[in-house]
């Protein structure tokens, strides 16, 4: 009995040590690797037409315009607020989010107990989106339309979160429907 119980606590151990060798950063670069063979295969699939594009193909970060601006036109800084409508899903097309109550009713994810409104938020303070929708929004200008697709680290990571899995790739259909310029436009 005692040889069988030093021999658990030393198997218990050697587990413990083999866990803590490992590297968290190559697990996010494996998972970050994943997405983007994910994500580039979507795309493979399901092909996106677009007037221009976006692409960072190491941070695995896509975006395509469906409709686009004069971008020298309504420029956005960080703590502009902006006004955004959009429709989140996974790389399996299923709609998660939307602020658009008839997209929400589509596809059955319509909520009583909310308001189906565009999503507003000071661009830039961590308040309001997740990092790589908010990126995609910084891209944008009054009045485009566009889809951005990023990997887990720019959305919500390995955790995961009301229906999303942990270590999803997130696609965004975004509409800039207004910019109230914050504090770091300066007057001419």
């Amino acid at each position: 009995m005692k040889y069988r119980l030093i021999s658990f606590a030393a198997v218990l151990f050697g587990v413990a040590s083999l866990v803590s060798c490992i590297d968290p950063d190559q697990t996010e670069e494996v998972i970050l690797q994943q997405n983007i063979e994910a994500i580039e295969k979507y795309l493979l699939d399901n092909p996106i037409t677009s007037v221009k594009n976006y692409k960072e193909v190491q941070e695995g970060v896509y975006m395509f315009w469906q409709v686009s601006v004069d971008p020298e036109i309504n420029r956005i800084l960080p703590l502009d607020t902006v006004v955004v409508n959009y429709t989140g899903k996974l790389l399996n097309n299923s709609v998660f989010d939307t602020s658009i109550e008839r997209i929400a009713r589509e596809k059955g994810i319509y909520s009583s107990s909310r308001n189906y409104t565009p999503l507003r938020f000071p661009l830039g303070t961590g308040r309001g989106a997740i990092i790589g929708f908010e990126f995609g929004v910084s891209l944008m200008r009054v009045g485009e339309k566009a889809t951005v697709i990023f990997p887990a680290r720019l959305g919500y990571g390995n955790q995961g979160t009301n229906g999303i899995p942990p270590s999803s790739p997130l696609i965004f259909e975004l509409e800039l429907l207004e910019v109230k310029k914050g504090p770091n436009h300066t007057k001419p």
